[in-house]
């Protein structure tokens, strides 16, 4: 029986000696054993191969841990190992994979297990030839083999992406501050420059330039506004109302001015060192949403793995964690979208289509931040293209209604390509369809003369046209008759009250007229 060992050096392969013995006895005998300091008397060393470098020692202890046979493990058991012989393997995976490609019979149990404590133990006696700097190879192979199990990469570190974003939102936050406390001060003095420069930036370069609204006239400012612009700064300036400033108030403002430029010039240095840094970390988010929304939502959820747990409901509403809670506490209607809100394609949907759209973004973001997370190999924006391309059918889809095909059975079944929502068959309106009605008819034993004498007279209406008058339509026409008449005789008594009632306010108003006439008199 063999046991494969496995040092920072390289692999170890002993010869057990007794191996019936061991093999039969128990493990507290196998302490025993061990105590007594006698793993020379057992294990016998017959090969061992030696790493090259750090980089074979990282890979062979790399392949160890996932369970696989690198090759020279392979060449080292082909060429020491004869076939009809056990090895003992302390890895399960490892053990199964040596028995599917070499065809060995290989051993797994506890008393194995205690075997490789045993060498463990007297590596030092066992090994005494190869064991020059064990130390300093154990230490550099455990520093190795942690940054690869950890997949450490200075390119993939979230870190400098969420203190970036933070530091944007900052500085744009002081880049308003400042540039409103210098429109609000250089106002004073040619408040008609605000309403004809609107950008900031802008704004602050030709102050810094100007200084005083005198010298603008013979002061070019063709390199940082249009020439419209300069054209209608100059005329403003000459006919503007302001206050006059002194030397060292002109100075103050134009160390403001200073600021205000070097914040934005730093500003725009960070924008595309954060876009840089997105593309390298998460492209295919960047590709789905933009740089800064990407951004915000890394920095939200705290990094890119923890961002890639959550589910497409929460990267959709991330961001609103106020508005839901308030929305649930209330019984309201929770809110549609959070930072993603912010996002191009949002942006470009109708207010009607804005939550579908940003329902279907989100599932197909966090996609997207699964892949970049989670992918070993090369990153690329691939995917997140593809995504983009589906958001934006789906837009156009919506915008213009058209239908969409359907599949499958029901394809075959429906006789059409497309799937239509049901709309009801519209048809005019039409009368009283009198087919429908079930007539009951009686057999008359009468003879025929005594029921023509019975029979109702036929009469004609105006328009010549014959009608027979049965009892019951005689009874309907006299009730509607007498209430025709009641309705007409209330109307008449309506009239006649009007009447007596103006009547007597005209006989009222001739008494007073006369016996006004009378004391005149």
């Amino acid at each position: 029986m063999f046991v494969l060992y496995e040092t920072p050096g390289g692999y170890a392969l002993f010869k057990l000696s007794d191996e019936k013995k061991i093999l039969s006895t128990s493990l507290e005998d196998l302490i025993a054993l061990e105590t007594k300091n006698t793993s020379t008397e057992y294990f016998q060393l017959k090969a061992f191969d030696k790493f090259k470098d750090t980089d074979e020692a990282l890979t062979s202890a790399a392949s160890l841990v996932q369970g696989k046979l690198c090759k020279p493990l392979k060449k080292f058991l082909k060429k020491n190992v004869p076939k009809g012989e056990t090895l003992a393997i302390a890895e399960t995976k490892l053990a199964s994979a040596i028995q599917e490609k070499l065809g060995l019979q290989c051993v797994v149990d506890a008393q194995v297990q205690q075997l490789f404590r045993w060498i463990r133990n007297d590596a030092d006696v066992l090994l005494d030839e190869y064991t020059d700097n064990q130390k300093s190879m154990i230490l550099g192979l455990a520093h190795s083999l942690s940054r690869y199990k950890l997949k450490f990469s200075t390119e993939k570190v979230d870190t400098m992406i969420i203190q970036s974003i933070g530091l944007l939102d900052d500085l744009d936050k002081e880049i308003n501050t400042y540039s409103m406390r210098l429109r609000e001060w250089y106002g004073w003095h040619f408040p008609e420059l605000g309403n004809i420069v609107n950008d900031n930036t802008n704004y602050a370069k030709v102050v810094h330039r100007m200084g005083v609204r005198t010298n603008a006239k013979n002061t070019p400012f063709s390199d940082i506004i249009g020439d419209q612009e300069e054209k209608e700064v100059k005329e403003a300036a000459e006919v503007s109302m302001g206050t006059e400033l002194s030397d060292e108030d002109v100075s103050n403002i134009r160390e403001l001015c200073e600021q205000v430029i070097t914040l934005a010039e730093y500003r725009a240095t960070l924008y595309e060192y954060l876009k840089n840094r997105m593309a390298a970390v998460a492209p295919n988010l960047t590709a789905m949403v933009g740089e800064l929304v990407g951004a915000r939502l890394i920095a939200h959820a705290g990094s890119l793995m923890n961002l890639a747990k959550y589910p497409a409901s929460t990267v959709q509403i991330l961001g609103a964690e106020k508005a839901l809670f308030r929305a649930l506490k209330t019984k309201s209607a929770t809110p549609k979208y959070g930072l993603i809100f912010h996002a191009s394609l949002v942006g470009q949907a109708a207010p009607k289509y804005k939550g579908k759209i940003s329902r279907s973004l989100a599932s197909k973001t966090a996609l997207s931040i699964r892949a970049d997370a989670l992918n070993e190999g090369q990153l690329d924006n691939s995917l997140g293209l593809e995504n983009r391309a589906k958001i934006e059918a789906r837009l156009r889809q919506l915008e213009s209604r058209q239908s969409f095909a359907i599949s499958g059975r029901g394809r075959a079944s429906g006789g059409g390509g497309d799937f239509r929502a049901y709309q009801p068959p519209r048809t005019p309106a039409s009368g009283y369809q009198t087919v429908a009605d079930t007539v009951i008819t009686t057999t008359d034993t009468r003879p025929q003369s005594q029921a023509t004498e019975e029979m109702p007279p036929e009469e004609k209406n105006e328009n010549g046209i014959k009608t027979t008058w049965k009892e019951g339509s005689q009874e309907v026409s006299s009730k509607d008759e007498n209430e025709n008449q009641s309705s007409s005789k209330k109307k008449k008594e309506k009239k006649k009250r009007k009447r007596e009632s103006s009547g007597d306010e005209k006989h009222g108003k001739e008494k007073k007229k006369r016996h006004k006439e009378h004391k005149t008199e």
